[in-house]
């Protein structure tokens, strides 16, 4: 049975079981039994390798010891055990504070979890369907990753699509072209489920990982921040999933209930690779951690003040943002201005409104820049859909080789590798001073694109005006017809 057919087949399952209502619900509920199958496995793995290892689990409630015989507890017993022994203590693990104390961990991950299931039988189906993964063999490990993808694709029916869902396309693309290096600070300040960390980790991986040594010093370099329970489940696990031996810097927190003075020079970081959420209002009080000209209760606005912040000198940033950034005045114009001021804003690549459909349709843009120097020009390039599509959609999302053009004109990493770039039919260039004297509007159109000739507006507006007269008249006469109806 494939990976792909055994996860539909658990979910199955979970439909049968009345205490389970929707998909949040049985995701979430997944996501807490694939955690404990994923950190036992690890720990198998870490026992054999390390003669001082100890597992963060007791004993008597690690996967192996309660749910890996498929005639183990089953029913009344098992539900008992979930609800009485299980949860009450991993929920109250206390951990050292060392760094690697893997049971924080697992208390980070349990404390907003719940058992939702209510047939101790069903619970023991799911149990033994998810025992056929062995995730210490790298391509079941693989392709699980994959199939973990369509579960974190899945949660979007459940709604709050786009507050922590990026296609993986965009995720891979900031990675791939802010190019991170092991030891270079990483941080996402809103990382959702973990797409654009697991992207950053392969990067490095592919790229730069070549002995252990390597690795480790990536994995002790990465930062991140997740404020609601299920996606940073969700992230801690994906990190599992991706190798990461202690993903307790998945921090369930908000990062902006922090005031903006507070983070000092010691926790800067080199890298931003982030999408904040937008549209989203933070509660009373949030904005009073920020400086007066830059108080706003919208959230993707508080993050670009933040993430400005927190790049040392020389750090670089990608982040996605609506076109209401771009184009929005009052604290948007005195953060845009901020931000030219401050870093060199050098690439905005804007995409089309279908990227994030099904989930929203909306304009959004990603953008480039480096702390340290000020902005003088903005290089901006149109990502367009591809060749006989309209639109991106569900079956047709869009995919990383339909960004290879705008890689492939991009130059690289480093100021210098982009000095060559040249305007074109989808890339085009604009100076800072022409920029500040728009009051910083960055949502500038392709100069390039001829707009569609709609018409004259004057006779626009008098086709309406008839077709409006001519739908009223229509509407008199089937009036006419139905009081004449009633009459009779």
């Amino acid at each position: 049975m494939s990976v792909r057919t055994l996860v539909k087949s658990i979910q199955d399952i979970m439909r049968q079981d009345t205490g389970v209502d929707g998909d949040a619900q049985r995701i979430s509920q997944l996501c807490w039994l694939f955690f404990l199958k994923i950190i036992d496995d690890q720990d198998k793995e870490l026992e054999l390798l390390r003669d001082d290892y100890r597992a963060p689990i007791p004993a008597k409630l690690q996967w192996r010891n309660w749910a890996a015989d498929p005639e183990g507890i089953t029913g009344d017993e098992l539900q008992a055990f979930i609800n009485n022994e299980l949860f009450p203590t991993l929920k109250n693990l206390t951990a050292s504070g060392q760094p690697g104390d893997r049971r924080r961990v697992v208390h980070d991950v349990f404390e907003d979890a719940y058992h939702y299931m209510k047939s101790g039988h069903l619970v023991r189906q799911v149990i033994n369907k998810i025992n056929g993964i062995d995730f210490n063999n790298l391509s079941e490990r693989q392709h699980f990753g994959d199939i973990y993808e369509q579960i974190l694709n899945d949660l979007q029916s459940a709604g709050n699509a786009g507050e922590y869902y990026t296609p993986r396309a965009v995720t891979a693309f900031m990675a791939q072209q802010i190019d991170p290096h092991p030891g270079e600070t990483l941080c996402d300040p809103a990382c959702g489920t973990g797409g654009f960390l697991s992207c950053a980790i392969r990067h490095m991986r592919d790229h730069y990982v070549k002995r252990p040594e390597d690795e480790a010093t990536m994995q002790n370099a990465l930062r991140a921040v997740e404020k609601k329970p299920l996606p940073h489940m969700l992230c801690v696990t994906n990190m599992l999933l991706h190798g990461i031996e202690d993903p307790s810097f998945v921090r369930h927190d908000n990062t902006l209930a922090r005031p903006y003075i507070s983070w000092t020079k010691s926790e800067y970081v080199d890298i931003v690779l982030t999408n904040p959420p937008f549209g989203g209002r933070e509660e009373d009080g949030i904005e009073s951690n920020f400086p007066q000209h830059y108080r706003t209760r919208e959230t993707a606005d508080l993050f670009l003040a933040l993430i400005i912040r927190l790049l040392k000198p020389g750090g670089r940033a990608a982040v996605v943002l609506p076109d209401g950034s771009l184009f929005g005045e009052g604290v948007k114009t005195r953060l845009k201005g901020h931000l030219m001021e401050e870093c060199n804003l050098h690439t905005i690549v804007r995409l089309p409104n279908s990227v994030f459909r099904p989930y929203a349709s909306i304009g959004t843009n990603l953008l480039f820049f480096e702390k340290g120097q000020p902005t003088t020009q903005v290089w901006y390039w149109e990502h367009q859909v591809p060749e006989g599509q309209k639109a991106y959609s569900m079956t047709k999302p869009i995919r990383l080789e339909h960004l290879a053009d705008c890689a492939e004109w991009w130059g690289g990493a480093s100021p210098k590798e982009r000095e060559g770039r040249q305007e074109g039919p989808r890339a085009w260039k604009v100076s800072a001073e022409e920029i500040k004297a728009r009051n910083y509007n960055l949502d500038i159109k392709n100069p390039h694109t001829v707009e569609e000739d709609h018409g004259d507006p004057e006779e626009l507006l008098e086709d309406l005006n008839n077709a409006e007269a001519e739908i009223q008249a229509l509407r008199d006469q089937l009036k006419s017809i139905l009081s004449e109806a009633l009459i009779r």
